[in-house]
């Protein structure tokens, strides 16, 4: 599995407006060949999200849609490049039976 981590700095009201449309960023990235999951996280200055698939190309078009994804639904917003973090997973586990999101 390989996983990107998009670090979107300096934009605090981007993670809000992407809760607003959060199906839309389902159906944008739920179809991405090989894809295993999404995270979005609000920071304090931003957000980061977390993309998991099975490999690097998945991962590369999670990145390539999210990009047009806000330059053409959220152009006002001028949103940056973010940083970007991506890797290979190299183990995971998670408690869903506690989840309230």
């Amino acid at each position: 599995m390989h996983t990107v981590i998009r670090n979107y700095k300096g934009q605090p009201k981007l993670a809000d407006e992407l809760k607003k449309r959060s199906k839309d960023v389902e159906s944008l990235i739920n179809t991405v060949p090989g894809f295993i999951a999404y995270y979005l996280v609000k920071s304090n200055d931003g957000m980061v999200s977390v993309t998991v698939c099975d490999d690097k190309a998945g991962c590369d078009e999670s990145s390539k849609r999210a990009a047009n994804y806000l330059r053409e639904e959220l152009p006002d917003m001028k949103v940056a490049a973010p940083e970007i973090i991506e890797g290979d997973l190299l183990f995971k586990f998670a408690n869903y039976k506690t989840s309230s999101v």
